[in-house]
């Protein structure tokens, strides 16, 4: 059975679990639109939940057996879409929640998607090339019944990464006939797109800048801290220094480094490339992930983990503006407290939306068997984010709420009207 919050309001003198917390995000938009009660039900519920069992022969020859998931929460709007992770602490809950932000995360962007989410509780870190290879097509046999090109589409999430999805198609394309659109985020030489591996980045900055636009400022010289340095972090902090920005303290699961000037991102690359760390980088000063949060800059973006920014150290915030480009960052009694303090957050649904952008743009390819070059699909991108940056933007200030439950209305109405077109 799906847990799921019920009634119309959801207390916040506990903390939620991850699905709660999502849905406790749903409940204030849907009553801000007087959704009804029938259809509130059918959007929270996830549409189907696969559990599988994931033996793998490691290379000592010991056979150990994962436990995986995939969870298809709606697809009203298109085929579902979403990630697979692969992460010791995956657990179901954590894959309800992440799907049904897939679900409105493609329907605020506007691109003709629903939402799911997979993920196998591993330790990737600790496992060989072989091993990750032995349980991916495993896992992708096991669920394989639910996917196709025109039925559930996966896609890289943490701890997985291009070659994992290339693995995928190839183990779902030996009993389907060659099938490139089963999966996005795949090498460009097996159909991938042109652009993938850089468009979360390029969407978090798109949407920080539709933002500064919008109040007649531009991101140059302007000031950020970054928790993470993974895909998603280290590219938005390149971009970031090449718009003319400061990148002023990045910190990662080893460590982090602060330097109020401005940290020299180039080097900070070439140095991670050689260490995997971005601790003990000579170009500054040690910094750790709470005394990052609680910086005196222009703009914070946390790119790693979900449900860092708590109760306990968003008083602490001082950043005027939060860009989300992790999934699920910040804790909704949390999110309260930003609020109440002025501080503008550009909710996840919106700003790391570049990455299941540029997966439709890259699904479309693969059906069409039709490349473009990076270039136009860069351009789309950057149309695509700012014109969802401004739907949010503008019912935000229309209903007077924050950017986050903007963000929601306008998903869960498109999704809900789906739903009541295409009937029951």
């Amino acid at each position: 059975m799906s847990t799921r919050v019920t009634g119309r309001h959801t207390s916040t003198s506990r903390r939620f679990n991850a699905f709660e917390a999502v849905n406790a995000m749903f409940d204030r938009a849907a009553d801000r639109l007087n959704m009804p009660d029938w259809l509130r039900e059918i959007l929270k519920t996830p549409f189907r939940e696969v559990t599988v069992s994931v033996p793998v022969r490691m290379d000592s020859g010991k056979i150990h057996v994962y436990t995986g998931y995939r969870i298809q929460h709606n697809g009203a709007r298109g085929p579902w879409k979403g990630g697979i992770r692969y992460h010791p602490e995956v657990d179901k809950d954590e894959v309800r929640a992440l799907a049904s932000l897939m679900t409105w995360k493609t329907a605020l962007i506007d691109v003709p998607f629903g939402g799911a989410k997979g993920g196998v509780a591993c330790d990737p870190m600790n496992m060989s090339m072989l091993e990750l290879e032995r349980l991916t097509r495993k896992f992708t046999a096991r669920i394989a019944i639910v996917l196709g090109p025109q039925r559930d589409v996966p896609a890289p999430d943490m701890g997985t990464d291009g070659q994992v999805m290339a693995w995928l198609m190839d183990e779902y394309s030996s009993r389907r006939g060659y099938s490139p659109g089963v999966v996005t985020g795949k090498p460009v030489n097996v159909g991938g797109s042109r652009g993938r591996v850089t468009a979360t980045a390029m969407g978090v900055l798109a949407a920080t800048e539709a933002y500064y636009a919008a109040h007649n400022q531009t991101l140059a010289g302007k000031t950020c801290a970054i928790q993470g340095f993974g895909n998603v972090g280290s590219f938005t902090a390149k971009f970031w220094h090449e718009k003319g920005g400061k990148v002023v303290a990045v910190t990662d699961v080893k460590g982090g480094v602060y330097n109020k000037k401005g940290l020299d991102v180039p080097a900070l690359w070439t140095y991670f490339n050689e260490k995997r760390t971005v601790a003990g980088f000579p170009g500054g000063e040690v910094m750790n992930n709470q005394d990052l949060f609680a910086l005196d800059v222009d703009c914070l973006i946390p790119a790693a983990l979900g449900d860092v920014i708590t109760p306990n150290n968003a008083g602490t915030i001082k950043a005027p503006l939060i860009v989300e480009a992790a999934n699920h960052p910040t804790m909704p009694e949390a999110d309260e407290i930003l609020h109440e303090k002025g501080i503008v957050v550009i909710p996840d649904i919106l700003a790391n939306a570049g990455g299941v952008t540029v997966s439709y743009f890259e699904w479309s390819q693969n059906l069409t068997q039709f490349y473009w070059d990076e270039e136009q699909v860069n351009k789309e991108l950057d149309r695509k984010m700012r014109k969802g940056f401004h739907d949010v933007y503008e019912l935000a200030k229309k209903e007077k709420t924050t950017m986050r439950t903007a963000a929601f209305m306008v998903a869960l109405q498109r999704v809900g009207d789906a739903e009541t077109q295409r009937g029951n």
